[in-house]
């Protein structure tokens, strides 16, 4: 067979893996959105046999055969060719697939499953004792994977590990390292303190309880629909739906799916839910249809995915420009708008707070959630804590990192799906999404002009086509690290985030 023969091969086979595995996320969809209570335990053994069924796909030994065709041919002498980046990322796929055992994928995707069917009922109750016996099954199996995959060398060009989590971080953020990160937290961390401190030492409030007027959910709904067309999200590709958790999840080219939750007296987390949400959608729409069920028409890293999301929660969303566009038909589909004006409601969603729930949190406290659960999950691998340790430390690290404690299981521990469905390792991209946000939007400014003042006329395809020609079109051809220092000249750093902080409160705060 030639090389040529055998990477068509691979095209084809990891193609068909790709549709079984888009069905997959169309099950994962309808298990968080329409389906019937009584169909969750019917749902787990779908999702376990299917599992089943895509390990073995990824096991296929001929895709081990067809890679040692195409590898050291001239199909991929350019490292940057859509063949190299393809055969590059299959093959790291394929050994830590290779690696992990049959009945382990399989267990560890029913568990996850049931985990995350139970976690929806248990939360509103608070039942962290029911919950616990499901979160320690998905944790030890979760465990032995990483033992497994940190066995293996790590990709090419990327730095070995250093402990069992990076196996799993790895995952999700190719390369990146715990001692990487911990560094660029502790330097966020010591810049968000100081601005927070600030901010509270102020003596300015925005008044927030016109975010908690009656906002009734259908208005938010028609208000939320007209802000996705607006921005540039395809609706003819994609639809909203309201869920318990909100997320976003591409089925495939030409349906990316976001969910959103409303609460009929709150503004902030149906609104920002559905742009963040957005962000993330708008990612997958702008991915080279044309390298779909491949890495080069994959997004590159979650922190990437993320710095999506973020740039168009915050970074459009909650700036003035943005309301000064779209405050007006917000006073008309919401009757309690009515007496607010457009500088009071911009300052109440930029409001300032310590607060217990990651997901409503503002700009400036938002990473220390994050950085309690980082802390938390190393604790967990490094076998400093068990999950039964986790209510108590949690709320030792909220009362260190915020000021704030729980006072239920709801709020505190069991506030994230994350753990219930494995992923461990995924948090840290929240805050690299932050850090990438800031530095690509300023190179976006350096590139384009302020981009404001177009957000005030609703002009947003300027920016949108920025990020697509630079960072959605590359889909996984360089490692996250790599793809910011080529976008941006400079490494990931905090310094842009934390300038970018310190500019919109200080004009905000004074």
């Amino acid at each position: 067979m030639t090389p040529e023969a055998a990477y068509e091969s691979l095209l084809t086979f990891q193609k068909e893996t790709a549709y079984l595995a888009s069905l997959g996320a169309l099950a994962a969809w309808d298990q968080r959105t329409m389906i019937p209570k009584k169909g969750h335990e019917h749902r787990a053994r779908q999702m376990a046999a299917l599992a089943r069924l895509l390990h073995q796909r990824m096991t296929d030994p001929r895709i081990g055969e067809w890679l040692e065709k195409v590898e050291g041919s001239p199909l991929v002498q350019d490292p940057l060719s859509d063949a190299a980046v393809n055969v590059r990322e299959w093959r790291q796929a394929y050994e830590r697939a290779r690696a992990i055992p049959e009945r382990l994928a399989v267990e560890l995707a029913q568990a996850e499953s049931e985990a995350e069917s139970f976690w929806e009922e248990a939360r509103p109750r608070d039942d962290w004792r029911g919950f616990l016996p499901y979160l320690k099954r998905v944790y030890a199996l979760t465990k032995e994977k990483a033992e497994v995959l940190f066995a293996l060398p790590p990709a090419p060009g990327d730095p070995p590990y250093g402990e069992l989590y990076d196996a799993l971080l790895d995952g999700y953020e190719p390369g990146m390292r715990a001692r990487e990160l911990l560094p660029l937290f502790a330097e966020l961390k010591e810049g968000l303190k100081g601005l927070l401190d600030r901010i509270l030492g102020s003596g300015k409030r925005p008044d927030t309880s016109i975010l908690h007027r009656p906002y009734p959910v259908e208005a938010q709904r028609r208000f939320a629909l007209e802000l996705l067309s607006a921005c540039g999200y395809d609706l003819e590709a994609g639809r909203l739906d309201p869920t318990a958790h909100p997320f976003e999840i591409a089925i495939g080219p030409g349906d990316v799916r976001i969910t959103t939750r409303y609460y009929e007296d709150f503004f902030n987390a149906g609104i920002f839910g559905t742009l963040h949400e957005m962000g993330h959608a708008l990612y997958e729409q702008g991915l080279p249809k044309e390298h779909w069920g491949t890495p080069r028409g994959d997004a590159v890293s979650l922190g990437v995915h993320e710095s999506q999301s973020r740039t168009w929660e915050n970074l459009v969303g909650r700036s003035l420009g943005f309301w000064e566009r779209f405050f007006p038909r917000a006073r008309e589909v919401f009757a309690s708008l009515g007496d607010v004006s457009l500088e009071d409601f911009h300052f109440a969603v930029n409001a300032v707070e310590p607060s217990l729930i990651r997901v409503e949190a503002d700009e400036v406290t938002y990473n220390l959630h994050i950085l309690v659960r980082l802390e938390l999950e190393l604790a967990l691998f490094r076998g400093e804590l068990s999950p039964e340790d986790l209510p108590e430390a949690w709320a030792e690290k909220y009362r260190d990192h915020l000021g704030v404690a729980p006072k239920d299981y709801k709020d505190g521990v069991m506030q994230d799906v994350h753990w219930a469905g494995g992923l461990f390792g995924y948090f840290p991209t929240y805050t690299l999404g932050n850090l990438y946000a800031a530095q690509f939007f300023q190179k976006a400014e350096a590139e384009l002009g302020p981009l404001e003042p177009r957000f005030a006329r609703g002009e947003f395809q300027p920016f949108l086509d920025w990020t697509r020609a630079r960072i959605h079109a590359e889909g996984s051809r360089f490692r996250p690290r790599v793809l910011v220092e080529r976008v941006t000249g400079e490494a990931p750093s905090a310094r842009p985030f934390l300038a970018y902080l310190e500019k919109k409160y200080a004009a905000l705060y004074g």
